[in-house]
């Protein structure tokens, strides 16, 4: 959204292009990791993936901040020096300048995304989690590889599946996104109809024309269909590997006989790509919500193989890092009061610094606007939440209802649990289920 600030707001409003290391702070960066490779890496020099570990940055950030020709955030490079045993001192950075001198002050056009659905690629408010981009950007350029990443909703999956399909075509590979809930419903009431539909698709994607119709053999059955075509067909064709990013998966746990055959078949190709030089071509990603609640052979189940991701919620860093990009000034005590109020839920964090940046609205004001007010800015995200439970299955809501009137821990039907755990509503504490955050607590306390 493009927001056209008048002068007397500018000052305080002006989104900054963060900071960059001068040539004294490189220097002095540069020469306590030297100290630091002699002591601590016999030596060696630390790879990015070494030093994303050391900093808890992203490999990115890090490329970003030795590079000196972008901005980053102040909190990034204090935590590049933190590594390092060094103090971040005014002389080690600089403030490029705002804005190119052809643009007024006055009319300076400030791009702030309003926080809706995936985070785009070249976003400055897209916050990577410690190792886990490097980790997942490594393991994809491996042979027959398969990440599994989960999460509740609106935590970052399709954010995440989207940067590493970009991280692999920067390798030249194919890259195929495909979620689940584009299919059909009578689609997952038919396994022939639905792997049609999904070689199809992937075709598509990698701009082949569909010829299901040559590769379908019914004494075969579907999976070998399907697996034949993927084989003589799609991988076949391709000199560099297929990267398939396969999004809301736990769609099929509705549909257990379907779920069932589909992700035996995905197991297969994954061990396949163990052994067989075309199927080390195919890379998978996985992307669900829930934990599995449907019975699966453990010896056919995906999800109990390859690289598991779990996203966290946003740490209190990352929330500061994240003010900051948003050029706010929030204390350490106001961006806890942030935290404990959503959880540390990506979204709802980046929405309530939104309007905030916006001026819509101050922190205490966010805090203290009653939830059932429509005025309140997570109004109609936790009306959502409450109508999709109305229509989705009234027992949860009856299952939420014990849960937020309880003053104690309370135990929940396993299913229930988890379905309640992949809206972002509670979180699982080994057999025990607690609210997930303050935000969802009060509302729900009030409106059930």
């Amino acid at each position: 959204m493009t927001i056209i600030m008048q002068q007397v707001k500018s000052e305080k409003r002006r989104r900054r292009r963060g900071v960059i290391l001068t040539s004294d702070g490189l220097e002095r960066l540069k020469q306590a990791k030297s100290e630091a490779e002699y002591l601590d890496n016999r030596g060696n020099r630390y790879t990015l993936e070494a030093l994303s570990e050391r900093t808890e940055l992203g490999v990115d950030t890090l490329m970003k901040v030795f590079a000196c020709e972008s901005g980053v955030d102040k909190q990034t490079l204090k935590m590049c020096f933190k590594a390092f045993n060094l103090d971040l001192q005014a002389n080690d950075y600089y403030k490029p300048p705002l804005n190119p001198p052809s643009i007024p002050d006055n009319c300076l056009p400030i791009e702030i995304e309003l926080p809706e659905g995936q985070v785009p690629l070249n976003s400055e408010f897209y916050i990577e989690r410690d190792s886990i981009e490097s980790d997942c950007y490594q393991a994809i350029l491996k042979p027959g590889a398969l990440i599994r990443l989960k999460a509740p909703r609106k935590r970052g999956k399709t954010s995440l599946m989207m940067r590493i399909l970009n991280q692999a075509h920067k390798h030249g590979y194919y890259t195929v996104s495909l979620s689940l809930q584009l299919a059909d419903k009578a689609l997952l009431q038919d396994l022939d109809k639905f792997l049609q539909w999904f070689c199809a698709n992937v075709s598509l994607g990698i701009k082949l024309p569909n010829r299901t119709v040559d590769y379908w053999d019914d004494l075969f059955g579907s999976k070998i269909s399907c697996k034949i075509y993927f084989e003589e067909y799609i991988l076949e064709q391709l000199k560099q590997p297929l990267v398939l990013g396969i999004d809301d998966v736990d769609l099929l746990f509705q549909y257990p006989e379907l779920a069932d055959d589909f992700f035996g078949l995905l197991r297969a190709w994954h061990e396949e790509g163990k052994n067989r030089g075309i199927w080390k071509k195919l890379r998978l990603i996985v992307v669900h919500s829930s934990e599995v609640h449907i019975p699966l052979n453990v010896n056919h189940s995906p999800f109990n193989v390859g690289l598991p991701i779990e996203l966290p919620l946003l740490t209190l860093a990352q929330v500061e890092d994240l003010a900051g990009r948003y050029d706010l000034d929030l204390s350490s005590e106001e961006t806890t009061q942030l935290i404990n109020l959503v959880g540390g839920n990506p979204y709802l964090v980046r929405l309530g610094l939104y309007h905030i940046a916006r001026e819509d609205l101050t922190l205490e004001e966010l805090l203290t606007t009653s939830l059932q007010s429509p005025d309140h800015i997570y109004y109609h995200h936790l009306q959502w939440q409450l109508l999709n439970l109305q229509q989705q299955n009234p027992d949860l809501l009856e299952a939420l209802k014990k849960v937020v009137l309880s003053d104690t821990k309370v135990e929940l039907d396993l299913l229930q649990a988890f379905k309640l755990q992949s809206l972002g509503l509670v979180e699982l504490q080994g057999d025990h289920v607690t609210s997930s955050c303050l935000l969802y607590q009060k509302y729900f306390e009030e409106t059930l």
